[in-house]
């Protein structure tokens, strides 16, 4: 559903600004609108906004994933399935998708809650990773799969080389093989707090070989926090 209210764009003026910036001109501005509404935002402003981008975030999340799937697929024919899947993995992590975020520099024209506004770190990496999927999916619904498809790899397709190219390391796996070879069980996870709101949780996870802990690290997803704790535990490995 769009919602009738965004049709009238002196709501969000800014709106052709933010299509001039991405290279994308929307038949429907109000998707854009909706993809850039904050949670917190709606939250503090239930009776001028009707709603906020959070669907458009769970629908651009997997055109995203189908996108790159495909993109590494085609372009690594003889590559086996679990190099793609950690291959994509990275590709559209949260940390990539706000890296992405501040290359278009469109960072600033997101509406947020008076206390998101003041929120660094980790929560506005999240923020910014949680608005690309919003307008990726903004613009599947405006015009369809192509379209989503041209402006993602027409901004970050040097982005996407450059994974493929240098590959980053799969801690998990490596950690599961060292545990295993060398004391024949397998690493557990644990999420040992949580932080945040709901819409933008931070995790803190520890990772234990038998009862000893060998990493721990944070998130803003349990499989990130998971990822970067097993960083933890195979570098201090390497420095015994």
């Amino acid at each position: 559903m769009v919602y009738s209210l965004f049709m009238n764009t002196d709501y969000f003026p800014q709106t052709a600004e933010v299509e001039a910036i991405i290279g994308y001109q929307f038949t429907k501005p109000e998707l854009l609108t909706l993809a850039l509404i904050h949670p917190s935002y709606w939250n503090e402003h239930r009776d001028a906004v009707p709603g906020h981008n959070e669907r458009l975030e769970f629908l651009g999340d997997s055109i995203l994933g189908l996108m790159v799937a495909q993109y590494l697929y085609q372009k690594l024919p003889e590559t086996p399935e679990g190099v793609l899947s950690d291959l994509r993995a990275q590709i559209v992590e949260a940390t990539s998708c706000a890296l992405y975020v501040k290359k278009l520099g469109v960072g600033s024209y997101i509406l947020l809650g008076k206390g998101e506004s003041m929120n660094v770190g980790k929560g506005r990496e999240t923020i910014f990773a949680d608005f690309l999927e919003a307008l990726i999916g903004a613009i599947y619904l405006d015009k369809g799969f192509s379209a989503a498809e041209e402006f993602f790899f027409r901004n970050f397709t040097d982005e996407l080389e450059k994974v493929v190219a240098e590959p980053a390391h799969n801690w998990k796996a490596e950690l599961q093989e060292y545990a295993q070879k060398t004391f024949q069980v397998t690493p557990e996870y644990k999420v040992i707090a949580e932080s945040g709101p709901s819409h933008n949780k931070i995790f803190r996870v520890a990772v234990f070989i038998g009862d000893d802990e060998v990493g721990q690290d944070e998130g803003s997803s349990k499989k990130e926090a998971q990822a970067k704790a097993a960083e933890q535990a195979m570098r201090g490995i390497g420095e015994d």
